[in-house]
């Protein structure tokens, strides 16, 4: 075997041979592979002066913006591995992933620095740096050290073992799990996203809705390596979304369902010219299948799906332009990846039969290296020969595609973000009013799945709808607030007292109204 190519020698390649070529934009302002490239060194020379060391976790708060790539560059040349933080979540949750990350150095947005002060009080010995200037706290600002910083590449040294990424996720436990991608693996995603999803060239453009810190987000080295540009937008909005796509001529965007389903709704995908486009990715939830046939009559035949995981990202199958041409494949996840193994097994890690529900597991060389310091969870979840217990239900068909029956435990998806039950229930919890609490997901034409709630009420008391809202609204992240909550007689449990979720889920989904 070769020596592994690492992910910081994919930065200095790109930039080597596409130096000229514009490699960043955002609003009226954009920056060439060369200038990413120039300030990523001194941004990387400013974070070594902040304390970062090779091995350092660094935080990440950050909005969608111009400096959002060259910072992630800065990480990897300075041998840190960036924690990026999701700014929607509550500040009490992204304490813990600091903490739990050993996280020193947090670098924030100027618009959340108010954020960054709260995260600050509540994680000892947390240093913040904001990318511009704010007057909400006092910090240094990197976009104005890196005008004194050397322009040279620190050339550190790199192990390919060394993580680059440590990605929170939830997973199907409920609990947060940071995953770590390394010097080795996230090259390996890149091959992945290639291989299977796009292949971008000098007059390729993507645009960038999504925040960067998830699935849209891996596809900037792909672009970046092949000479194309990223296009990178503040957010999503549907009344702009598509004219963003005409105005840069985008050739590829991705997508959630909730984000196709605005765009369907509004009438805007109906309207919009896009000519330029030549394939339009989507995953990171289910895709509901009237959504998708009303997105292929409007835009034809553009759409490749994929389905993957944090901890082996980013397709581990794909549905791929051509098999959305076949009407019996659009309920379908697809094929496995090109450079991926899949398996539909028992319990006992033995394939089941074709038609048969199992457990979806994988092997592929983009998998995770583990998850952060724990070993017990990681080895739960990845058995020593390499399989990925991926914990959803799926089955597979006489030709191998795969169909995801289930999700084996309770999660919901609610705009391509995850909910867990347990802590909704727990907000609902607080409130003087309740007694139980069962919280599932209902279908819902903009958002696939709706946060639903269930409770029962103490003997006597009273409560309002709004103010069983507010309850959880006041803690946990606002996506993860109940878009109904329905005052029932009794929870429906097993004969051991245990909350049957299952029964309460299926009456919706049977009976959507």
């Amino acid at each position: 075997m070769g020596v592994p190519v690492l992910a910081v020698e994919m930065v200095r390649r790109g930039a080597a041979r596409h130096g000229s070529r514009t490699a960043v934009v955002s609003g009226n302002r954009s920056l060439t592979h060369a200038e990413v490239d120039e300030a990523a060194n001194r941004l990387a020379h400013v974070l070594a002066g902040l304390g970062v060391t090779r091995g350092t976790r660094v935080g990440l708060l950050l909005d969608n913006g111009l400096w959002s790539v060259p910072v992630d560059f800065a990480c990897l040349k300075a041998g840190a591995a960036r924690v990026p933080l999701n700014a929607r979540l509550a500040v009490d949750e992204q304490a813990r992933m600091l903490s739990a990350t050993g996280v020193r150095l947090l670098v924030a947005s100027a618009d959340l620095a108010g954020r960054a002060a709260e995260l600050a009080e509540h994680v000892d010995g947390l240093r913040v740096a904001t990318l511009g200037a704010t007057d909400v706290l006092d910090a240094p600002d990197v976009l104005v050290e890196m005008t004194q910083a050397s322009a040279a590449d620190p050339r550190l040294p790199a192990d390919p073992d060394d993580p680059v990424l440590v990605l929170y996720t939830s997973g199907t436990t409920g609990s947060l799990k940071a995953v770590v991608h390394t010097q080795r693996s996230y090259p390996v995603i890149v091959a992945n996203i290639l291989a299977n999803l796009v292949s971008p060239g000098r007059d390729s453009v993507m645009l960038h809705a999504a925040s960067l810190i998830h699935a849209s987000g891996t596809f900037v080295l792909p672009f970046w390596l092949r000479g194309g540009t990223s296009v990178v937008l503040p957010g999503f909005d549907p009344g702009s979304y598509l004219d963003a796509v005409a105005r840069h001529r985008a050739t590829e965007i991705n997508l959630v369902p909730t984000m196709l389903g605005m765009l369907v709704a509004s009438g805007a995908a109906e309207r919009a010219d896009v000519s330029s486009l030549r394939t339009a990715v989507y995953g990171a939830s289910p895709m509901p299948r009237p959504l998708l046939e009303q997105a292929l009559g409007l835009w034809g035949p553009r759409f490749v799906q994929y389905y993957g995981q944090t901890e082996a990202p980013l397709a581990i199958t794909v549905l791929d332009r051509h098999d959305h041409g076949d009407p019996a494949l659009l309920g379908s996840c697809g094929h496995p990846a090109v450079d991926a193994e899949v398996a539909v097994t028992g319990d006992d890690g033995a394939p089941v039969g074709v038609g048969e529900v199992g457990e979806l597991r994988v092997r592929a060389p983009f998998a995770m290296a583990g998850y952060h310091e724990a070993p017990d969870l990681t080895a739960e979840t990845v058995a020593a020969d390499g399989w990925v217990r991926t914990r959803d239900l799926a089955r597979v068909d006489d030709r191998g595609y795969l169909t995801l029956v289930d999700r084996s435990s309770d999660m919901i998806i609610t705009g391509g973000y995850n909910v867990y039950p347990r802590e909704v229930e727990e907000a609902l919890l607080t409130h003087p009013a309740v007694a139980q609490a069962a919280v599932v997901g209902a279908p819902d034409p903009t958002w696939v799945e709706a946060v639903t709630a269930f409770v029962t009420l103490r003997p006597g008391a009273v409560a309002t709808e709004d103010e069983l809202r507010a309850a959880v609204r006041r803690r946990p992240a606002g996506y993860k607030v109940p878009k109904a909550v329905h005052r029932v007689e009794a929870i429906p449990t097993s004969p051991v007292g245990k909350v049957l979720r299952r029964a309460l889920r299926e009456h919706l989904w049977a009976d959507p109204s």
